[in-house]
Parts: structure tokens; C-alpha cells; sequence
């Protein structure tokens, strides 16, 4: 009898664990602000007031939040840049567009729910991206000085371009990395191609996963290697949603910056900024999700964290200033 009982929890465990999976999946192909299904990218710098980096205060200047190394920066002209990824950067494209615009103008085109295959033209027949959205049709378009990759590594039953192949396993990690250096290629081709000089490529850092830690390590792992093997450049923006107890502690609320303090709509639980919803471990948007994907419509202490960091990096990789 003790056997049949442990078997039968093993059973009800393992049942939870793939529905979990599964509402999760779900979650980054049909919401918005959490995830969505493949939509079309939006224009840059398309910015809300409520979706603004900055709210807009009397007592405080219009871009407060911005990124940039001061009045130098911006009196030099926004060189042209690409974001592609998944849900993350669907979430937080607005919010990134708005802290570089006097670095980068940025041509937003993330896919919710996408992986790094989903964007090589290879892979036009079980893609979630249009072929004139993928890496070397956009380099080719808009032929930038920066390209930023944020993905957080999605390989569910909603990613057909990563087949049957199981998150976390050993073929996933092969994969991954085959990935990233077909996508590094590609992009590399399609500068050639229209004359330009090869874009830096900025691998963006993913937070913690408090259902795979150990996954999230490796992926951030796989693209520090990819960066240094072509010269090209990561940003942590993971570490800066990351809480006290390390770098891949996850948290879901964390003691507001001096900047939320000074921005109630950031700092909302006595002292605290939250970065997730009760619902939703990995998204940062606290906006109530919808089946329409879109740029997060709340201004979310999560968002603008991640963002920041992003902008920070491409500043000063833009820029030439040193690191802080």
C-alpha cells in the first residue's frame, strides 16, 4: 500500500507540474502584457503617456528617466538599432524606445512567445515571425548600428520551430546555442549584403526562473560565450530584477529605488516595488493581461528596471563612455 501511495503522489505531482507548464505556455502566446500570440511589431518610439518611462511631474523633468550619458549624448544623433525577442521585450519595447531616444532609434519588433529560430530565415515554415521581420530582413531594412536580442529561451508546444524538443534538456541547450550562432551569421550576412558595418549585437540577460534557476544560469552562460566569441556585448538587465539573496534569487517585490520613492506610481506597498503579478512569475507588466499583445499599458516598477539596464549598456556601447 505505502508503494501505491507513492506512486500515486508521484503521479498527482507530475500532473501539476505539466499543467503549470501548460498554463504558463499558454500565457506567452495569447496575452499581451505577459505574453502573446505573434502580432505585428509596433513602430518605434510610439509612446503612451501611461506606457512612459517618466511620469509626467510638475516638479521634474520631462525625461528624468532617460538613459544617456548627459547633454554630450544627446547632442549626438540616435544611430539606427533593432530589438527583436519574445514576450519580455513585447512588454517593455515602448519603455526601452523612450529611455534611448536621444541614443537610438529604435525599430521594435518582437514576436510574443518567439525563440532565437524564430527570427533566422531558415526557419520561414514553423516560424512565429513573417519572413520580412526576421534578423537579416530587418538588418537588411534598417540597416542598424545595434541589434538587441532578448530571449528568455521559450521551447513549449507554442514554439513549433523548436519541435518536440524539451526545455532544459541537453538537445534544448544544443540548440540554443546552434541558434545563436546561425543568428549571429545571418546577421552578419545581411550587413555584408547592403554594405554596412557588422552591428553589435546586445544579448540581453534573462532574470530569474524560480521554476528552472539552474536553466536560466545556462542560458545566460551560452550568450556570454556567444557575445565573446564575435566581439559583440551583453547587458544584465536580469540582475536588476534579481533579488538580495543573488543574482538569481526571484523575488516578487523588492525596496523601491530613490527614483520610485520619488514616483509614487512606481512605489506602491510602503516602500516596496512590485515587479510580478500574483499571477505571473516571469512577466514584469502589472497591467491585467489581454489576448491582444501589446506594449505593457502600466507603468510597472519590473519594466522600467529591465529597461533601464538595457538602455544603459546600448548608451554606452553607443557612446563610448565607460561602464559605471
Amino acid at each position: 500500500m505505502a508503494g501505491q501511495r507513492s506512486t500515486s503522489w508521484a503521479v498527482a505531482v507530475t500532473v501539476l507540474g505539466v499543467l503549470a507548464v501548460a498554463v504558463l505556455g499558454w500565457r506567452l502566446l495569447v496575452t499581451s502584457d505577459p505574453s502573446g500570440a505573434a502580432a505585428r511589431p509596433t513602430a518605434p518610439a510610439s509612446r503612451t503617456s501611461d506606457a512612459s518611462p517618466v511620469p509626467e511631474d510638475a516638479d521634474g523633468p520631462k525625461d528624468a528617466g532617460r538613459s544617456g550619458a548627459g547633454s554630450e549624448a544627446a547632442s549626438e544623433a540616435p544611430v539606427p538599432a533593432l530589438y527583436l525577442g519574445d514576450s519580455l521585450a513585447m512588454e517593455n519595447q515602448e519603455v526601452l524606445a523612450g529611455l534611448l531616444e536621444d541614443t537610438a532609434s529604435l525599430r521594435n519588433a518582437p514576436y510574443s512567445g518567439t525563440t532565437l529560430c524564430d527570427y533566422l530565415e531558415r526557419g520561414e515554415d514553423r516560424s512565429l515571425v513573417p519572413p520580412q521581420h526576421k534578423a537579416a530582413a530587418l538588418v537588411r531594412e534598417v540597416k542598424p548600428t545595434v541589434v538587441i536580442l532578448q530571449f528568455w529561451g521559450n521551447s513549449w508546444g507554442y514554439t513549433p520551430c523548436m519541435g518536440s524538443i524539451a526545455q532544459g534538456s541537453a538537445a534544448y541547450y544544443e540548440r540554443h546555442a546552434a541558434d545563436a550562432r546561425a543568428l549571429t551569421t545571418e546577421i552578419e550576412r545581411a550587413a555584408k549584403d547592403v554594405g554596412i558595418e557588422r552591428p553589435t549585437l546586445v544579448w540581453v540577460l534573462q532574470g530569474p526562473d524560480p521554476m528552472s534557476p539552474d536553466r536560466i544560469r545556462r542560458i545566460n552562460a551560452l550568450y556570454r560565450k556567444q557575445a565573446a566569441a564575435r566581439g559583440d556585448i551583453t547587458a544584465d538587465a536580469g540582475a536588476a530584477v534579481s533579488g538580495p539573496g543573488g543574482r538569481y534569487a526571484h523575488v516578487q517585490w523588492l525596496p523601491c529605488t530613490r527614483y520610485e520613492r520619488e514616483h509614487p506610481p512606481y512605489c506602491t506597498d510602503g516602500g516596496r516595488a512590485q515587479l510580478h503579478r500574483d499571477d505571473d512569475y516571469l512577466h514584469f507588466c502589472l497591467a491585467p493581461t489581454t489576448k491582444t499583445p501589446k506594449p505593457c499599458a502600466k507603468r510597472s516598477p519590473g519594466v522600467l528596471r529591465f529597461s533601464r539596464a538595457i538602455a544603459d549598456t546600448v548608451t554606452r556601447q553607443v557612446r563610448g563612455t565607460p561602464d559605471m
